[in-house]
């Protein structure tokens, strides 16, 4: 490589955000801080961006001001590795969150997981690595 060919830098990533399109921005930021306990590390008025755990992020947008469009067919889920997933489901379940399964084990995966849906459809997974994975 010479010198005048430019090089991606390799300074790291400070954060990764994954964002998700909102019609009812409050009702969403209500499900992320009172039932997933997410605190809010960026506060950019119609976009709020929550800590999940380390560099992780998420992003609930104002679908009438963001880069993309809301729809009704979702095609991304949130995935949360959690140490007591029927803690979580208990948890869930006593906040009578949409689309909330059974917790289930998947012998495959070396998980037991259950999924439920936020407040416009997003679904979540909460999962626990079973032993050996």
């Amino acid at each position: 490589m010479t010198s005048t060919q430019v090089k991606r830098p390799d300074d790291g990533i400070v954060l990764a955000v994954t964002f998700q399109y909102y019609r009812d921005l409050p009702a969403a930021m209500a499900f992320y801080e009172t039932v997933l306990g997410f605190d809010l590390a960026i506060d950019q008025g119609w976009s709020k961006i929550y800590r999940i755990d380390g560099q992780a992020h998420v992003g609930l947008v104002d679908e009438a001001r963001g880069m993309q469009n809301w729809a009704e067919a979702k095609t991304v889920q949130l995935c949360l590795r959690v140490p007591d997933v029927d803690g979580w489901h208990a948890w869930a379940a006593s906040q009578n969150v949409d689309g909330l399964t059974e917790p289930r084990d998947s012998a495959e995966l070396g998980i037991r997981a259950f999924v439920m849906n936020d407040p416009e459809g997003y679904q979540i997974e909460v999962q626990t690595a079973k032993p050996g994975h």
